[in-house]
């Protein structure tokens, strides 16, 4: 079994989203034997953005290939991924442009795009400084969980899991609930992977 892990948060050690990634692996590697786990720190080693690039041997492409290669092998994928004004990291997009790929992850068809990258799970650890639930009255405002849904149906995965810690900027009352309830809800998960 592969995991893959990604952390995007600019935070470092503050960060709430690495906090919660570094939970879900530990439980996922005592829950799951032989585990083997691959990480990037998407904020300490940034990717550059993406451009096209006519020449393979490029470091751009190079870094890309290897970004690709590494998600398709991966069963399950652990990403961080805290709310930056209102959507997710640029390291993150910067990540996810290298792994939404035509003829590798998805391909267009007659009858529309079709997902090649299905069978795989991701869980998503969601950090977010306010409140942007479906109940609340910011929730127009959150870009980052539904296009992170989409992004990832549209290449076939569709078992998108979310680990969510709301308010953590309010106080640090409301930043320390956030984070017990996000992690309380670990372990359903854990228990679903087994």
């Amino acid at each position: 079994m592969k995991l893959l892990h990604i952390d995007s948060s600019a935070l470092g050690g503050y960060s709430v989203s690495r906090q919660l990634t570094a939970d879900i692996v530990t439980e996922l590697k005592r829950a799951t034997p032989n585990l083997a786990v691959h990480y990037h720190d998407l904020a300490a080693q940034p990717l550059p953005h993406w451009t096209p690039v006519a020449d393979a041997s490029d470091p751009a492409a190079v870094l890309g290939t290897e970004m690709l290669e590494e998600f398709l092998a991966a069963d399950m994928v652990v990403i961080g991924a805290p709310m930056y004004n209102f959507a997710i990291s640029s390291q993150l997009k910067a990540w996810l442009d290298r792994i939404l790929v035509a003829g590798k992850t998805f391909r267009y068809t007659a009858s529309g795009p079709e997902g090649l990258a299905g069978g795989k799970r991701v869980i998503v650890a969601s950090s977010r400084g306010g409140f942007y639930g479906k109940d609340t009255p910011a929730a127009a405002m959150d870009f980052q969980e539904p296009y992170l849904r989409a992004a990832f149906a549209f290449i076939g995965i569709n078992d998108v899991e979310f680990v969510r810690a709301e308010g953590v900027a309010i106080g640090d009352e409301q930043k320390a609930a956030a984070l017990k309830s996000a992690r309380s809800t670990i372990g359903t998960l854990v228990a679903k992977a087994a």
